[in-house]
């Protein structure tokens, strides 16, 4: 599973020398990284998210206490921060200090990732009529119970819909906001603006090609795979090692090697998580298991599944296949894939281009750990599956 792949406990001690704030809203100060950087920036988060809190608790305190703490609870509970890590190990691999003030606005910089996912899952809940996130209703369900809890007037999905578009958007500002702070301490602010200006146009033409495709039912394996690169591996792996790199001034050598390493690995991310959304444990991907398919979403494993059986004739597989999204049972289209061997070319698939992810790294010199963390990553990934 996708949660499994990534791994690792981000509140393991020993990660950071940080100064205890007690109640105090001043930002933490980080004296030095060791190693994995992931409950030092969950901790660089929540500092920030909690300040930010109490400064919106002077514009309305209603909105504090809703639609800002959602925002505030939704970013910090759950998630394994691996686009803020991967940021980091960027920043590492462009030579970023792991000490003193610079390294302090390069992690905030790199958290600034979680708000701009939060961001992302809140609305795509929203336009994939999802139940469950992390285990747990959805931004938008849980709004609409409340609105059915109270008896106030309007549609309840209207409102939990609007609720859960508020939040995003506040993350999206938010994201905005916490990164531009952070950049002016970096030894290239523009560089790494740049970065996140295409890295959030990328990441929502993704999503509008999901939507489309979506729509359209498409079964185009090139559309599947367009929709994996932007959805996914560009916010997810390419740039948000591209924007540590970045901000450090890596040379363009450096700087190619991890976004070839990021495309390749990230769309084998997705290829991973769509496999664990067809044929995974709910627990594990705290969704329910099918939802992909219940959609009729645009997957490189329903494209090659819906051509195969075209290919061979099997004409009930691809009566069953094209109405997938539209009443289809998920649970006999999961089969069918498999049993066509869809399943085992998306495994294939994922485990070659994990590999020559990881290739790409082999030709640049990089500091450790950062080889070796890249490297296990896409290790992981390629064997999860």
């Amino acid at each position: 599973m996708v949660s499994e792949i990534i791994g690792g406990d981000m509140n393991s001690p020993g990660e950071a020398d940080i100064e205890p704030v007690l109640n105090e809203p001043v930002p933490l100060r980080i004296h030095h990284v060791h190693g994995d950087p992931r409950a030092v920036l969950d901790q660089v988060l929540r500092d920030h998210l909690h300040r930010r809190l109490r400064r919106v608790e002077a514009t309305d305190a209603e909105f504090a206490a809703g639609t800002a703490a959602q925002t505030v609870a939704f970013t910090l509970a759950g998630g394994k921060r691996l686009r803020s890590a991967l940021a980091w190990w960027g920043w590492r691999a462009g030579g970023g200090p792991v000490s003193g003030p610079v390294a302090q606005h390069a992690l905030a910089a790199c958290a600034s990732l979680e708000l701009l996912q939060t961001c992302a899952l809140v609305h795509d809940d929203v336009m994939d009529g999802s139940q469950t996130r992390r285990g747990v209703p959805c931004v938008h369900r849980v709004h609409e119970a409340e609105h059915r809890e109270h008896g106030w007037s309007g549609e309840d999905r209207r409102y939990g819909e609007s609720l859960a578009v508020l939040v995003g958007d506040l993350a999206l500002a938010w994201a905005d906001d916490m990164l531009s702070g952070a950049l002016p301490g970096v030894p290239r602010p523009e560089e790494g603006r740049e970065v996140w200006r295409e890295m959030r146009t990328e990441m929502i033409a993704g999503q509008f090609l999901d939507v489309r495709g979506q729509a359209t039912r498409s079964r185009s394996e090139s559309l599947a795979l367009r929709i994996d690169l932007l959805k996914t591996a560009s916010y997810t792996v390419e740039r948000p090692l591209h924007l540590g790199a970045a901000m450090a001034g890596a040379p363009p050598a450096v700087i190619e090697a991890l976004r070839s390493y990021g495309r390749d690995v990230g769309v084998a991310f997705q290829f991973a998580d769509d496999l664990a959304g067809a044929y995974g444990d709910s627990r594990a991907t705290g969704k329910p298991v099918g939802d992909d398919l219940r959609e009729g979403k645009t997957t490189l494993l329903l494209a090659l599944g819906t051509r195969i059986a075209r290919e061979e004739g099997d004409a009930q597989a691809l009566e069953l296949l094209e109405r997938v999204g539209s009443g289809a049972d998920t649970a006999e289209a999961a089969a069918a894939l498999e049993r066509l061997g869809a399943a085992d070319r998306v495994r294939e698939h994922c485990r070659g281009l994990a590999a020559r992810g990881a290739a790409h790294l082999d030709g640049v010199e990089l500091p450790e750990p950062v080889h070796t963390h890249l490297a296990d990553l896409a290790r992981r990934i390629g064997e999860g599956v």
